[in-house]
């Protein structure tokens, strides 16, 4: 297991403070925000410890409200607004500061059987082993990467991501507002169903408002553009073991006022479709 995946274990296991309140910390890395899959995943947590085990998260949804400072601690206040028949339901508030930074909605529900159907995983796709790793792609194009993703790609870290399509990494080409990207944990996950689902939530933050950018030849390490996470939801349909790839397909049907919005679909490789994500991000053109 890689050290950068053994920290992120780390900071998905809270600290509890009180009854509803909760401490979480941010890897000390370079970046002057913290990146929102954590705070996703960590408020998931939160909200996980107050539920009962038998009741799985089936759908979160979420606002980014302040850019989080990794300097200091993040925390988590869990108001338990409902523990129904069937539903149980969480919010959570995320503090640094003194101000709310972030908050985040869960329903959580016992495993029931039911009507059963989903879309088919795209055929076609282009298999993780076929593609370069990031590092190898680095190596090959060298030059013809801007130095941010060449710094942000080289670094160790806890998800590895092989996208299908690279013309907009090297290229100011306007391209579909579409992508099919293979993503992973650089380590083994515990067999632990909410553990899974919050490094799922991690995870899912990944890549995902770039989609709205691929139509305008931009990228989200554009330096012209200002990207940040707006809302982000997420709806999780089957559990799945994180033990190998995902295909993260994704779309983008609009991006205007200075916000891009983006929609994915996670399938295993068995092609079970495992979670669906819907997320709105601030896209503004900086003046020059």
């Amino acid at each position: 297991m890689s050290s950068a995946m053994q920290d992120l274990l780390a900071i998905l296991d809270l600290e509890t403070l009180e009854h509803n309140l909760f401490r979480g910390r941010s890897p000390q890395s370079a970046w002057q925000r913290v990146f929102g899959g954590q705070v996703i995943g960590q408020a998931l947590v939160a909200a996980q410890r107050t539920v009962d085990a038998a009741r799985h998260v089936h759908s979160l949804h979420c606002y980014f409200m302040r850019p989080g400072d990794p300097a200091v601690p993040i925390i988590y206040e869990v108001d338990r607004i409902r523990d129904g028949g069937s539903f149980t339901t969480r919010r959570v508030v995320a503090i640094q500061h003194g101000h709310a930074i972030f908050s985040l909605s869960a329903s959580f529900q016992k495993d029931e059987p039911g009507l059963d159907h989903q879309l088919p995983m795209p055929e076609g796709v282009t298999p993780p082993e076929n593609l370069r790793t990031q590092r190898e792609f680095l190596a090959e194009f060298g030059e013809r990467v801007p130095e941010n993703i060449r710094r942000y790609w080289a670094r160790e870290r806890p998800i590895e991501v092989r996208p299908v399509i690279i013309e907009h990494y090297t290229s100011r080409d306007k391209l579909p507002p579409r992508q099919d990207v293979w993503i992973r944990t650089t380590g083994p996950v515990p067999d632990d169903r909410a553990l899974q689902a919050a490094v799922l939530a991690y995870l899912s933050d990944m890549t995902l408002l770039d989609t709205s950018t691929f139509a305008h030849g931009r990228n989200g390490f554009d330096p012209d553009i200002q990207m940040a996470s707006l809302d982000h939801a997420m709806w999780f349909h089957r559990p799945h073991r994180l033990d190998d790839w995902l295909l993260y397909t994704q779309d983008s049907p609009s991006a205007q006022g200075a916000r891009g919005f983006s929609r994915g679909s996670l399938y295993a490789l068995d092609g079970t479709l495992v979670a669906s994500v819907a997320q709105e991000g601030l896209v503004r053109l900086r003046a020059k």
